[in-house]
């Protein structure tokens, strides 16, 4: 390849990584994100054009249908999808870019061309992460989509996973020695022994904790990608790959710090089933329902109200709703706020999305730790469908699963409302104990019905 060729197609590469950085800084803001989603987007296109006018470059019809293909499924589905559906879609395309990293791993050791220690170590590793992510994900994604309806595990079966690790290792070690030419069983039983690795690891863990899975292999997507950047000599792909990878390493620890555990927990305990049906009967006696129109009056007279939103409202798709509800209350000189849990949802920064769509001002939205002091001088918290996010039993009961997890402290208002289809317990399947206090009540119901009648029963106070 001339001189002038290389300089102009590394130049690109690095144009395009500085715009995946740039973007990526942006999406750290609610307020800027969607211009950092652009300005990556940009960065794509940038990678991809190059990579056609790359002297030596071959296939460009397979290419361009394959471009063509992944284009306009990913256009079609991401203007479809849900709201409630984003966690679902976060993994599965998630386990595509693994996948993707994968297949270029397996290219490369099907074909021989990987010489020398290192290219074999980083071609070999990064096709084992990216197969146990690409597998990982899609079971992450079964469960989500409930097409996985619960957990499968047994005795002994980290014991398993350790077994299958360790012979993944044994595969690839000896691909690393002895080189993959004429070893093409070997790389076949690689690949196939990362992804019954991925579908094991995953299977036993329960849907509370895919907000920490999901993060994890977001990480572990980038880290391949960057060492399949190495195997090829491509900037773009090594700088792309080690960006995602550190952002999604630090995603996940934060997510495991908010629910107070550590990623070992989290990947071998089992902790994290899915909700069982409960009773009303529970901590400290009985749920005390209310109708919305005594709710709608202590909304309306009351001078400050923290809204917690969750899943719940996800599901009954009632974050437009509800944003009418809380402009009810701001018209009649009510402050209100929104409080944000880290692990709100089925996703890292779920309900900001959603809110965000229903046209909610980010200065209204606060985290945790920003808005936890509040709830002592609040009148009402208003919590509609989050559950393991508000249970006091994190900080005063050690046998409960989740003590030391930090939480919203919703509790500490002077009454709670709880907006919730039924009487069952949340998605990990534990009791909350807030729903028995005797400062809170509970408005059964469709959280979006529910929220269009306290709109109604406000206007008419």
């Amino acid at each position: 390849m001339p001189i002038e060729a290389v300089t102009i197609v590394q130049a690109s590469y690095f144009v395009a990584a500085g715009l995946f950085i740039f973007g990526l800084k942006r999406m750290s803001s609610p307020v800027t994100a969607r211009g950092g989603i652009v300005w990556a987007g940009v960065g794509m296109v940038v990678a991809t054009l190059i990579t056609f006018l790359t002297p030596g470059m071959e296939n460009y019809g397979l290419m361009t249908v394959a471009i063509a293909i992944g284009g306009i499924i990913a256009w079609v589905t991401g203007r479809r999808v849900a709201m409630t559906d984003m966690p679902q879609m976060i993994a599965l395309y998630n386990g595509m870019g693994g996948g993707a990293a994968g297949a270029i791993a397996a290219v490369e050791l099907f074909s021989g061309e990987a010489h020398g220690a290192a290219q074999l170590t980083l071609g070999v590793l990064g096709g084992v992460i990216g197969a146990v992510s690409f597998s990982g994900s899609l079971i992450a994604f079964g469960k989500l989509q409930g097409l996985i309806k619960r957990s499968i595990r047994f005795p002994g079966f980290n014991y398993l996973n350790l077994v299958i690790l360790a012979a993944t290792l044994v595969v690839g070690a000896i691909l690393v020695v002895h080189g993959s030419g004429g070893l093409q069983g070997h790389v076949t039983l690689l690949f196939v022994l990362a992804l019954v690795l991925g579908i094991a690891m995953t299977l036993p863990i329960g849907g509370a904790d895919m907000p920490v899975v999901i993060s994890l292999y977001n990480a572990l997507t980038g880290l391949a990608v960057a060492f399949e950047g190495f195997v090829l000599d491509n900037a773009a792909m090594i700088i792309a790959g080690t960006v995602v990878g550190s952002a999604g390493t630090l995603l996940t620890q934060l997510m495991a710090k908010a629910m107070n555990r550590s990623l070992a927990n989290v990947l071998f305990s089992g902790f994290g089933e899915s909700a069982v049906a409960g009773t009303s009967d529970g901590p400290g006696g009985t749920m005390k329902s209310i109708d919305a129109a005594d709710v709608a009056v202590m909304l309306g007279f009351s001078e400050k109200v923290i809204v917690v939103p969750g899943y719940g409202m996800a599901v009954a798709q009632a974050q437009h709703k509800v944003w009418e509800l809380c402009q009810a209350l701001i018209a009649r000189g009510v402050a209100v706020k929104f409080a944000i849990h880290p692990v709100a949802g089925r996703m890292p920064g779920h309900m900001n999305v959603l809110l965000a769509e229903a046209g909610v001002p980010y200065d209204l939205i606060y985290d945790e730790g920003e808005i936890n002091a509040e709830f002592e001088t609040a009148d009402v918290a208003l919590v509609i469908g989050a559950n393991d996010v508000v249970n006091p039993s994190a900080r005063t009961d050690k046998s409960s699963p989740i003590y030391g997890m930090p939480i919203l402290n919703a509790d500490k208002a002077k009454n709670v409302i709880v907006i919730k289809r039924g009487q069952g317990a949340g998605f990990s399947g534990i009791e909350n104990a807030l729903f028995y206090l005797d400062n809170t009540r509970m408005l059964y119901g469709d959280g979006q019905a529910k929220a269009a009648e306290l709109v109604q029963a406000i206007k008419a106070l």
